[in-house]
């Protein structure tokens, strides 16, 4: 073990394919209300959804309010005129959400190695709180983390502060020298990390460019690569 003993672990796109729950329960609501799952539909629903996630980063708007707005902005966008209204298809969709129980390739064997290596594991996400319980407790991980720490729980999103002040006081941590988050997301994960200064991993599989102003220690694109670096 190097200098890092307790990794948080962002969920959605660092651990768990979002994209795939996503999809899955985006279809299945809209074949509820009768919709047919274009690509337009979904990507005008991407598009809103995106941009609300970052609205709600930067504390402008609250996760109950993103559950039913993101629905409200499609079906006025889309002119779609149907019998669900947004928060029909809100709780139609979360219900699906939470079913997405779909892993990344090497997460399992990354937490097994970590876990019988003597880490410590958490959970930090932004995400709807009944929704990735669901989702984490109904996947082979559910036994691995200390906790699982939601922003509806913390009152505050990442990358605010007050997000790890709570993490690090429900894991009784104190040395932030100790501490390495992991995520996809710069302005969240990574912002954050940089924020409360601690050590930063950036999850970039796509080898995407960073644009941000979020500058991450660590960048990996397999999972297995964390292993290296935390043994350093």
């Amino acid at each position: 073990m190097g200098k890092y003993t307790t990794i948080l672990f962002d969920a959605d796109d660092t651990l768990y394919d979002y994209v795939q729950s996503e999809t899955h329960a985006l279809t299945r609501t809209f074949e509820e209300a009768g919709l047919e799952s274009t690509e337009q539909l979904f990507a005008s629903y991407k598009l809103i959804n995106g941009k609300l996630w970052k609205e709600l980063e930067q504390g402008l708007v609250k996760i109950g309010e993103l559950r039913t707005e993101r629905f409200r902005r499609l079906l006025e966008q889309e002119h779609l005129v149907i019998e669900m209204n947004e928060e029909d298809l809100s709780n139609t969709y979360v219900k699906y959400l939470s079913e997405g129980i779909f892993l990344l390739p090497g997460a399992v064997e990354l937490c097994r190695y970590l876990g019988l290596n003597g880490y410590r594991m958490a959970i930090v996400t932004n995400g709807i709180r009944e929704v990735q319980l669901s989702r984490i407790g109904g996947s082979e991980l559910k036994d691995v983390f200390e906790e699982i720490i939601i922003s509806e729980d913390t009152g505050y999103q990442k990358p605010h502060t007050g997000f790890f002040d709570y993490a690090f006081d429900k894991l009784k941590l104190t040395d932030k020298e100790s501490v390495l988050i992991v995520g996809d997301s710069l302005t969240s994960d990574i912002q954050g990390g940089v924020n409360y200064g601690i050590d930063t991993c950036w999850f970039n599989p796509k080898g995407l460019p960073n644009t941000s102003q979020a500058k991450p220690k660590y960048e990996i694109r397999d999972l297995s690569e964390l292993i290296a670096i935390v043994s350093e």
